[in-house]
């Protein structure tokens, strides 16, 4: 009985001792000295790992960068305000009752040239035009940059052709003596009967590749001007019957016939007048040499205009002299295409709107409707 009461008093004892010391013990197993004031200043702290250097260096220019926001200019808001559009006027073509139709990219429309007064306006998908032509019925061939359209004027019905064209990107059109459509591409030449819009054939291979301009001569056989040089076309056949290259310029972007039967080709840098027979360059119109040559087209009176991408000019066919200097007041010294003696005014088509020119008058008007003057 003695010995058991003895071992319950160490039981007891043991047990009391362990809930003195348990929290010193607890922290001892946690790592956190019990008492901190009494921490061992001296011991050495953890190494760091010692890490290499990259090899390469890496190179930073010498100037500081560029700033991320550069200041505005003073007109910059009032630029931002006004509203991009295209008011170039690329096409001009009389039709059989006197009136202009006025191809521009902002869309199509037919004027009475006497008055100026807007007539009509034809709608279409595409406004990109690159040429038109009337056809022996009456009606007008369009073609734009995404192909051949046709607007009946009786119902003002637009046909889309869906032709299997060299290109869809048409940039010339003329209608020969017999009635059918010739349609230059920038791939190729085809011949189109306007009554059943079928094509009746191709001239894929085409010497210079792209049909820029289009005439004919007094035999009513086609002339196309090229990206290099000018290529004579038998209209019945489609047969190439001449080929004249290696004219100063390459590229023929405008092309007339004159009365005597002579060649006048317009170049990004000069006039030509070739004989159409031998195929000899005759002469470079000396007042032109240099100049981008975009229009070409004789008036009633036997001058003939030309329109550059600097100004427009009235030569002397025979001589080639300046009869008119540049033509002050029009909406831009770039010129794309011309119609003289329509309403007894010469039209002519700018990158920046219409405008007309009277006779014997200083300066030309612009049209009000096709300029930037007019939102």
């Amino acid at each position: 009985m003695k010995v058991f009461c003895k071992r319950t008093n160490l039981l007891i004892s043991f047990t009391l001792l362990s809930l003195v010391t348990w929290p010193s013990l607890s922290n001892v197993a946690l790592g956190i000295p019990a008492n901190p004031s009494k921490v061992d200043n001296s011991t050495p702290p953890p190494k760091i790992p010692n890490v290499s250097p990259p090899k390469v260096t890496p190179s930073y220019p010498a100037t500081a960068p560029p700033r991320q926001v550069d200041p505005l200019p003073d007109d910059r808001d009032v630029q931002e305000r006004i509203q991009e559009t295209d008011y170039r006027v690329s096409v001009l073509q009389p039709d059989y009752t006197g009136n202009l139709w006025v191809a521009s990219w902002r869309g199509l429309s037919r004027i009475e040239p006497n008055t100026g007064k807007i007539l009509a306006r034809v709608s279409l998908p595409n406004q990109a035009i690159g040429a038109l032509a009337q056809d022996k019925v009456g009606r007008l061939w369009v073609g734009t940059y995404e192909g051949l359209k046709r607007v009946d004027l009786q119902t003002s019905e637009i046909t889309a052709q869906n032709l299997f064209l060299p290109s869809k990107r048409v940039l010339s059109l003329l209608v020969d003596k017999r009635g059918y459509l010739w349609t230059g591409t920038d791939n190729g030449l085809a011949l189109i009967s306007p009554d059943q819009g079928l094509i009746m054939t191709t001239v894929k291979n085409l010497p210079g590749v792209s049909a820029n301009a289009l005439t004919l001569d007094a035999q009513g056989q086609l002339w196309v001007g090229t990206l290099d040089g000018v290529v004579r076309v038998n209209t019945a056949n489609a047969y190439i019957m001449k080929r004249i290259d290696q004219l100063p310029g390459t590229t023929v972007q405008a092309l007339a016939i004159s009365p005597e039967g002579l060649i006048w080709a317009g170049m990004p840098n000069s006039l030509l007048v070739i004989n159409p027979k031998t195929g000899i360059v005759l002469r470079s119109v000396t007042p032109l040499r240099g100049r981008d040559v975009k229009a070409i087209r004789f008036a009633k009176d036997g001058s003939v205009w030309v329109g550059t991408s600097n100004g427009l000019l009235r030569l002397n066919p025979h001589t080639g002299a300046v009869l008119d200097q540049q033509v002050p007041g029009l909406p831009s010294s770039r010129v794309l295409t011309l119609a003289p003696d329509v309403g007894n005014k010469l039209w002519i088509g700018t990158t920046e709107g219409l405008a007309w020119l009277m006779p014997k008058t200083i300066g030309a008007k612009p049209h009000l409707a096709f300029t930037r003057a007019v939102k």
